[in-house]
């Protein structure tokens, strides 16, 4: 398997929902050496990502991320990320093995026209994503540190991006056998629609 080596260098668009999740649900699905962040008594923000980065990539793909929480850890803090789909085995590998992400491959119907997309495994509906037009473009510079775990080590890594950002209102649909369907992803608190996306993805460092 080939995959360029970090840092990766990611073009396309992308969707962002955040979710409140109850921590008592959720938290089977974080590392018990992560501390949960809560937002809310009882809660923590969870979300789904959906991506497809295109020419000018280091390789082009689609994604999923579906986060389960906000976590912390000596000092750091960012998004659990419970489950990661793609449709490029280059990128499934180089996630797996640099970043300790636990990807799997999918499929991605990505519709402009009806603004609709949908991620299967097979027979299996993942989730299904439907939004209406965006607006109120702006440009928004974004970082944030993730985790990511290979063996029994933790790791953590910072992605930086640069986008055009606009307000969305979307539905988030999950599919009864999808297996993120426990977390308990409802509506969509807040949505996000980025376009002229240019994302760079870190080489990870390890968190003792």
């Amino acid at each position: 398997m080939s995959y360029p080596a970090p840092p990766w260098k990611l073009q396309g668009q992308a969707v962002q929902t955040l979710h409140l999740l109850d921590i008592d649900r959720i938290r089977s699905q974080v590392p018990p050496e992560l501390g949960i962040v809560p937002v809310l008594p009882g809660k923590t923000l969870g979300g789904v990502y959906l991506a497809t980065y295109t020419a000018g990539s280091s390789l082009e793909y689609h994604e999923l991320i579906v986060v389960a929480a906000i976590v912390a850890r000596r000092g750091k803090i960012g998004p659990w990320i419970s489950h990661i789909y793609v449709d490029n085995m280059d990128s499934l590998a180089g996630g797996r093995e640099i970043w300790g992400l636990p990807k799997e491959l999918a499929e991605f119907t990505w519709n402009h026209q009806t603004s609709r997309i949908r991620v299967t495994q097979g027979e299996t509906t993942l989730c299904q994503l439907t939004h209406e037009p965006p607006f109120s473009l702006w440009s928004q510079p974004i970082a944030a540190i993730s985790f990511g775990k290979q063996a029994q080590h933790l790791l953590w890594f910072v992605a930086q991006a640069q986008l055009h950002l606009a307000w969305l209102k979307a539905k988030v649909q999950i599919g009864p056998d999808s297996p993120f369907s426990d977390l308990g992803l409802g509506q969509p608190w807040l949505a996000f629609y980025g376009t002229e996306l240019d994302l760079t993805v870190n080489p990870p460092q390890t968190l003792t």
